[in-house]
């Protein structure tokens, strides 16, 4: 049995960099990925395309790894860079992007990202379940935000 648990997130902050420091690193996935907190393996498929193996969570027999694919498209004119999900790549969908624009003394940068899991558990836990996948989904994009703004101020 599975359950799939569906996330949506928004986030906007400012930094000091300026937009094509912000778009350099953004725009670079590995480097951009190294932001971002409990990833056990980000493997390039090609075509800027990579598979993101998340750390296991849980202990032995009911621990679960999520794991998805995105295609990347970097628009320098636009200063925008979204993903989009490669389908039939590990147990979960996810989509998004970054949005940059300059404002007074740095840059506003707007994020948005759309995940749906499956995951390898009993329809009964989804109520008591679903909450906890999205607080961790969200903990961990947060995380990430931070460790973005460090590197940009």
């Amino acid at each position: 049995m599975t359950i799939k648990v569906s996330i949506d997130l928004d986030r906007e902050f400012t930094v000091d960099a300026n937009i094509d420091s912000v778009f350099a690193l953004l725009s670079n996935v590995p480097e951009s990925a190294s932001h971002f907190p409990k990833v056990d393996e980000l493997e390039d498929l090609g075509d800027n395309t990579f598979r993101w193996n998340m750390e296991k969570v849980g202990v032995g027999d009911h621990a679960i790894q999520t794991v998805y694919a995105c295609q990347y498209f970097a628009d320098e004119d636009a200063k925008t860079v979204i993903w989009k999900p490669v389908r039939g790549e590990g147990n979960g969908v996810v989509s998004g992007g970054w949005k940059f624009s300059e404002v007074d003394g740095g840059t506003l940068l707007s994020f948005k990202t759309s995940a749906e899991l499956t995951l390898p558990l009993p329809g009964l836990l989804k109520l008591a379940i679903s909450p906890v996948v999205k607080h961790e989904f969200s903990s961990m994009v947060d995380t990430y935000m931070e460790n973005i703004q460090q590197a940009l101020n």
